[in-house]
């Protein structure tokens, strides 16, 4: 019996180490990256960085300032933007290689998990070099001294070592649309999968909340509880590709109605697009699977 006991020990103590190598955090490694704040301005605002971490009901300035506080609601508690503004309470001492890691991988400086209110599982396709010029362009921003409101999630997800086992679900899987037809779709998927993120809000969540990527934009409750997000696969968007194209510039519908919600940010950062790159976010959509009807 004794011998029978020390291999339990032995058991638990092996799945133990497994259980923590994990849910071990791996962050990307960016180093010898050298960010550039002037290109960085621009893919923040695409990247629509400000649009959450501004504070509650403030209104965008610019520069903004990324106090924090927004609050997302979710099934297993509600997240607080934190504040990234390069102070203190902030990402003040944080490297390019830190706030890249963040970013492509959701690992905190330090080595802790991030909570995936921030589109990780989006940003991880994106270039390194296009997340270390919005790491420079962090650096400029003015600093608040706001902290960072604390989560309030409900027990075991406020313990962040489960987001490894999340992550090795839902992190890492590459493309939506792996093999793109031309360089133009190729350009749209970039931005419409990485930087703008659209997945997040469009892609239904499965029950442990990552994107149900069987389900592809076509459509998702949306997290306020009230009505839902649009389906915007081809099947369920019987726009021209001109008005889906000035949807995305100016908010506006054919019926005349306007982008309202986390939508009128989202439009406010595409229009800061050339035309070219608005049209090949409509190329991709219209390269996606159709929703099953």
């Amino acid at each position: 019996m004794r011998l029978f006991g020390l291999a339990l020990a032995a058991l638990a103590a092996a799945g133990a180490l497994a259980g923590w190598w994990i849910t071990a955090p791996r962050p990307v490694d960016a180093a010898g990256l050298t960010g550039d704040a002037d290109r960085g301005a621009a893919l923040f605002t695409l990247a629509g960085c400000a649009s959450c971490h501004i504070a509650p009901d403030a209104d965008e300035t610019d520069p903004p300032v990324l106090s924090g506080g927004q609050a997302f609601e979710t099934e297993f508690g509600t997240l607080y933007a934190p504040n990234i503004s390069p102070g203190p309470e902030g990402t003040g001492g944080w490297s390019t290689n830190d706030v890249v890691a963040a970013l492509a991988s959701g690992v905190g400086r330090g080595g802790y998990h991030i909570y995936p209110a921030l589109p990780y599982t989006s940003y991880e396709n994106a270039e390194l070099q296009d997340l270390s010029d919005i790491a420079a362009h962090l650096e400029t921003l003015p600093v608040s001294d706001t902290p960072s409101r604390p989560n309030e999630l409900s027990f075991p997800f406020n313990i962040r070592r489960t987001l490894g086992v999340w992550k090795r679900l839902y992190a890492g899987r590459g493309w939506v649309l792996t093999d793109p037809a031309s360089p133009e779709i190729e350009r749209g998927r970039y931005l419409a999968e990485a930087l703008v993120h659209c997945g997040q809000c469009h892609t239904p969540r499965t029950a442990l909340g990552g994107m149900d990527r069987s389900a592809w934009l076509q459509g998702a409750p949306n997290p306020s509880g009230k009505g839902k997000i649009p389906g915007i696969a081809p099947n369920q968007l019987d726009w021209s590709d001109t008005d889906v194209a000035a949807y995305l510039k100016t908010g506006l519908t054919p019926e005349y109605d306007s982008a309202g919600g986390k939508m009128a940010a989202v439009v406010r950062n595409l229009s800061t697009l050339p035309d070219g790159d608005i049209d090949a976010i409509v190329a991709y959509l219209r390269e996606i699977p159709d929703a099953e009807q």
